[in-house]
């Protein structure tokens, strides 16, 4: 999601006998916030977990979450009003309440989380609440989801106007963007050591600012909850589900009304998503028919063991990419050089570089001030450092469906860096039986994409011509999948 740039892999030296995917980022004039995205923090924490060294965890169990209950909790009166929203800078008029702050979730430390929250125009005291997460791990809910793909704004190329978005989220629910963990956009600590964290802490953190959030916000705490994420949020979006269900069983606990997890093309199962990868390359006319039957014949993906030839299969197949951008691969490259106007954009057509347009306007210390931000260098990741994460959060997805929580996986079917294909394999091993069969849904009269429904509440739905930031490309079709996973109704299927 950054300016101009190719993209290339290479694999680890033959002597680790180790899969390394690494996607190397040419930056062309790249100007404001960190050379960090989605991609490369994705990627850097595979390759550690693939090298034997940290990140690596076994799956939790339910007494590990049982054991990650939260330590800060305090009164948050008055702070509600403090956080309101008057107008953002270069803001369009607005029909909703929004706001924005920090919460405490450490004293000690001084650990602190950023959120911004959008109320419903419209009937906002019954619609439900909805916990936005963007993956990385380390990259931000705010910049990333809320600017350019559900937020109610999005950023002109002027970088100092907005425009809205029509087809925003909080036409149907009240959204809270959580920039998390701390060292990610405006989130912070006071102790450095906190900026080196991993899955249970970020867990923890996120359950933490939830009781106090809810305590600002108090009228929200009965509310139907759900959480939604995309790419490594698919750790994140199970893990804090998981969660929030061990607290609910305390006594004396908060009840936190957790009605369903929806995850974008979501990073669940380390094999699956491998080799969803390389079979998406080759049926998209990506890599070549040789590089497919070896990659086919050598990796095997069952066992996780990838012999040297294996390896070299692999990195000829990212080699045969080119210069593409691989979370959409239609789509065209930032080209900082043509001449655009500073707005109007437009939510329909997303423009490659708005990467730039929003580091250059949440940079702004009138923004930051607006925002009741710090003063600080604002970047879509942070340089995280990560200390735990499991190859695979499967369990605790089928712990949930068995709990009886709604889990919808939705993709976008041109991203070829968590592809569908990556989906539906991971799905595939839940081995839970089909209810409602493989079929399209529309909107406005087309394909909107396909959904397959399983027993106990579990959905698998593509978005038809989307992207990895399924709403940045598009956003109606978006829309209309996270009302019907709100509603609880498989999306339309037919044109009426």
């Amino acid at each position: 999601m950054i300016r101009d740039y190719q993209l290339h892999r290479t694999k680890m030296t033959r002597k680790s006998n180790l899969l390394l995917i690494v996607f190397l980022l040419y930056l062309l004039g790249f100007s404001v916030g960190s050379k960090e995205n989605q991609i490369s923090n994705l990627n850097k924490l595979i390759k550690s977990r693939r090298s034997g060294n940290p990140p690596h965890a076994e799956t939790w169990t339910k007494q590990e979450v049982s054991n990650l209950s939260p330590v800060y909790a305090v009164p948050q009166e008055g702070s509600m009003e403090a956080d309101r929203i008057d107008k953002l800078p270069g803001q369009p008029e607005a029909d909703f309440e929004h706001y924005a702050g920090y919460v405490t979730v450490d004293s000690e430390a001084g650990r602190a989380l950023f959120y911004y929250f959008a109320e419903s125009p419209q009937n906002s005291s019954t619609k439900p609440l909805v916990l936005w997460l963007n993956g990385g791990p380390g990259c931000s809910s705010f910049g990333y989801g809320a600017m350019e793909e559900l937020g109610p704004f999005r950023v002109n190329s002027d970088g100092k106007t907005l425009y809205r978005n029509d087809y925003a989220w909080n036409n149907v629910a009240n959204v809270i963007f959580l920039e998390s963990p701390a060292g990610v956009g405006f989130s912070y600590s006071n102790r450095s050591s906190d900026y080196t964290t991993g899955d249970k802490r970020t867990a923890k953190d996120s359950y933490t600012f939830l009781i106090n959030w809810l305590n600002r916000f108090p009228q929200y705490k009965s509310r139907d909850f759900f959480i939604t994420g995309e790419s490594y949020a698919g750790h994140y979006v199970p893990q804090l589900a998981s969660l929030i269900l061990s607290e609910n069983e305390k006594t004396n606990k908060m009840i936190i009304n957790l009605k369903g997890i929806a995850i974008g093309n979501a990073w669940i199962d380390d094999s699956t998503s491998y080799e969803g990868m390389y079979d998406y390359y080759w049926t998209h006319a990506l890599n070549s028919d040789e590089t497919h039957v070896g990659i086919n014949k050598y990796c095997d993906y069952t066992s996780g063991n990838f012999s040297d030839t294996c390896e070299e299969y692999q990195s000829q197949g990212d080699n045969e990419l080119g210069g593409i951008y691989i979370n959409n691969i239609y789509a065209p490259l930032c080209d900082v050089s043509a001449e655009k106007p500073g707005s109007p954009g437009s939510v329909k057509d997303f423009d490659p570089c708005s990467d730039d347009y929003v580091s250059t306007y949440l940079n702004r210390p009138e923004v930051q001030e607006s925002l009741h931000a710090r003063n600080t260098s604002w970047a879509h990741c942070g340089g995280i450092g990560w200390t735990d994460s499991p190859t695979t959060t499967l369990p605790t997805i089928n712990q949930l469906v068995a709990d009886g929580i709604i889990v919808w996986i939705y993709s976008g079917d041109i991203d070829g860096n968590v592809p569908v294909t990556s989906s539906r394999y991971s799905v595939k091993k839940l081995k839970l039986p089909v209810e409602v069969d493989w079929r399209p849904w529309y909107y406005n009269k087309e394909v909107g994409g396909y959904v397959v429904g399983y027993r106990g509440s579990m959905v698998l739905t593509t978005i038809r011509g989307a992207g990895h930031t399924v709403p940045s490309y598009q956003p109606q079709r978006a829309l209309v999948m996270i009302s019907s996973f709100l509603q609880g109704v498989l999306p339309p299927s037919s044109t009426e």
